[in-house]
């Protein structure tokens, strides 16, 4: 099994190397601190080259990371919450990309640690991540530039 994931590996590796546009779109997500090569092949195939959806926030809500609030015709309001039917092995990839993101990249760990000592729940914070992630990695293929880490230039 192992020499199949490599050979596969190699594989895409070369399919990128070849196409110039994926090329760019990959290395312009891996730009982004937390966001690695496997997240960026997944973004690249499941968007189709960012040609499939307008915008990160229909992205999110097909990844399952998208909160939706939870109403009925009799209930005032319920919790927000994220929808089931995702694609969970999106959903799995960018929850790993938020925790190495919380790790690795400092304006992300300030942020979690900030929302964590508010009382805020650590799910609902994790999500705020992925979507922060999500809406980065839109932003530098439609601004074609790399990620620029802004939290660096402050004194």
């Amino acid at each position: 099994m192992t020499k199949q994931i490599d050979k596969i590996e190699i594989n895409l590796d070369e399919i990128i190397k070849v196409n110039y546009k994926l090329k760019k779109q990959f290395d312009l997500i891996t730009t982004i601190k937390g966001v690695g090569p496997q997240t960026a092949l997944f973004i690249i195939a499941f968007t189709d080259g960012f040609n499939r959806f307008d915008s990160w926030r229909k992205f999110a809500s097909y990844c399952g990371i998208a909160p939706f609030p939870y109403t009925s015709r009799t209930s005032k309001r319920g919790k927000t919450k994220v929808s089931n039917l995702a694609n969970k092995k999106l959903k799995s990839l960018l929850d790993m990309c938020a925790k190495s993101a919380i790790q690795s990249n400092q304006e992300m760990k300030i942020f979690y640690e900030r929302r964590i000592t508010l009382g805020k729940s650590k799910m609902s914070t994790l999500n705020i991540i992925r979507n922060k992630l999500l809406s980065r990695i839109f932003a530098v293929i439609n601004r074609q530039t790399p990620y620029v880490n802004t939290l660096a230039f402050c004194g």
